[in-house]
């Protein structure tokens, strides 16, 4: 089987050398200075749409301009996935300009190459379908579980729901921390060396992903306002503690 990926962007490549262990994996980057990953063939963009399957490797915000271009030029029967890190939107997108002869899976790979640099095994992944066979479906969920990953059947919305606080509020709070300058100590706490593995894991991440990440999540807006009512709550305890002790 052959595998496109299309984006060699800091996941892409990571996820490319991944597939490249199980399947013949091509790649396309728009970027010519992108590296190309090991056991990766780099080609053109019209043979990438000759695979059997073709994984979208790009910014949420990229989404509709890249499955616009691609829509014409995929073959019958191609299953497309992306690996947005949000859900709602990138289906929405693929359903309504990839033609009705391509199957379509929403994935969210929940790793990237920081988490996963010493293996993915365990990791979960969402999987998402969204139209095409039964036998493509199951082949994937199939074929993703014997990867080692922990597939999980969701709806879109289920995903974002739960994504806008379990990935939503550390990205947030990860670049919150980071611009506090937190820096390493020699009096530090295991629960402050975790903090800084937080900025680490997210702010690694261009910040491109957590801009999307925060308006692309139609429920990232509710987490932030309830952060902020948290924060607000905690600080006026603090001064109501104060206030009583005087």
């Amino acid at each position: 089987m052959r595998v496109g990926v299309y984006g060699l962007g800091r996941f892409g490549a990571f996820w490319a050398e991944i597939l490249a262990g199980r399947y013949e994996v091509l790649a396309y980057s728009r970027n010519p200075a992108r590296k190309t990953p090991g056991g990766v063939k780099r080609v053109d963009a019209d043979e990438i749409f000759s695979c059997d399957a073709v994984f979208l490797c790009v910014a949420i915000s990229a989404m509709e301009e890249v499955v616009a271009g691609i829509a014409p030029r995929l073959r019958p029967g191609t299953t497309v996935f992306d690996t947005c890190s949000v859900k709602i939107h990138p289906v929405k997108v693929m359903d309504a300009l990839l033609p009705a002869n391509v199957n379509i899976i929403g994935t969210h790979p929940m790793f990237g190459p920081d988490s996963g640099k010493n293996g993915i095994e365990g990791f979960p992944l969402a999987f998402c379908p969204v139209r095409g066979t039964d036998d493509s479906r199951d082949f994937w969920f199939d074929e993703f579980s014997h990867m080692g990953l922990h597939v999980l059947r969701l709806s879109a919305d289920e995903h974002d729901r739960e994504a806008a606080y379990t990935q939503g509020v550390t990205h947030f709070m990860g670049r919150v921390l980071d611009d506090l300058k937190l820096k390493p100590s020699a009096i530090a706490t295991k629960g402050y060396e975790k903090l800084l593995e937080i900025v680490e894991q997210t702010c690694n991440d261009p910040f491109q992903l957590f801009i999307d990440l925060q308006r692309y999540n139609p429920y990232t807006e509710q987490m932030r306002e309830r952060l902020r009512l948290s924060l607000l709550k905690v600080q006026n305890l603090l001064l109501d503690t104060a206030a009583g002790e005087l």
